[in-house]
């Protein structure tokens, strides 16, 4: 049975080699991206603090409207009911070609993590945002700029944060972030 065995063993390892030596290159068949530039373009930029602009946290309604609004979309083309004043559900851009192709603008989801007054969502892995400006505003134990920066880049206190990185990458702009914030530290009826 032994010598069976090592015949067996010698007839697969021969065929083994012999496949082998019979094989074809197949690397040239196809292209191979250099994975490093798409990895590259994939990382995050560092973690950046950022001023809040004056004037940025306001009780105005349209502001109010839009930043609820961005708290409770995904993007555009989901986006439930008509953007307020300010707010498109698509923006224009140019592609490497320069033609203007029209893209969904991309809004936070932040209902998806966070809990707040009326939030139909997740809710359930961020903190709670309910009652925020009784909780944490009244109290002084958070300011606007500490919000305003939670949602500009939260990496600059909580460096493996799971929230999105809005500012520094570019998904919000400022005007977006000083709406989100004033929706997130207002007293909500």
């Amino acid at each position: 049975m032994y010598k069976k065995m090592t015949r067996i063993t010698c007839i697969a390892v021969f065929l083994s080699a012999s496949t082998l030596l019979n094989a074809t290159d197949l690397t040239k068949a196809y292209s191979m991206p250099d994975a490093s530039k798409m990895i590259e373009k994939d990382l995050l930029k560092p973690a950046q603090k950022f001023t809040m602009p004056k004037e940025c946290v306001s009780t105005d309604k349209d502001s109010l409207a839009r930043g609820e609004y961005i708290f409770h979309n995904l993007n555009g083309k989901k986006a439930k009911a008509t953007p307020p004043t300010g707010l498109a559900k698509f923006i224009e851009k140019k592609d490497k070609n320069g033609k203007v192709v029209k893209k969904p603008k991309q809004y936070g989801n932040c209902v998806a993590c966070h809990n707040i007054e009326d939030a139909k969502g997740g809710g359930n892995i961020g903190p709670d945002l309910s009652n925020y400006k009784t909780i944490f505003m009244d109290t002084k134990v958070r300011d606007n700029a500490f919000v305003y920066q939670k949602i500009a880049d939260a990496r600059i206190d909580v460096p493996n944060t799971h929230m999105t990185i809005n500012l520094t990458t570019g998904l919000f702009n400022e005007q977006e972030i000083c709406d989100l914030t004033s929706y997130i530290v207002s007293e909500k009826k």
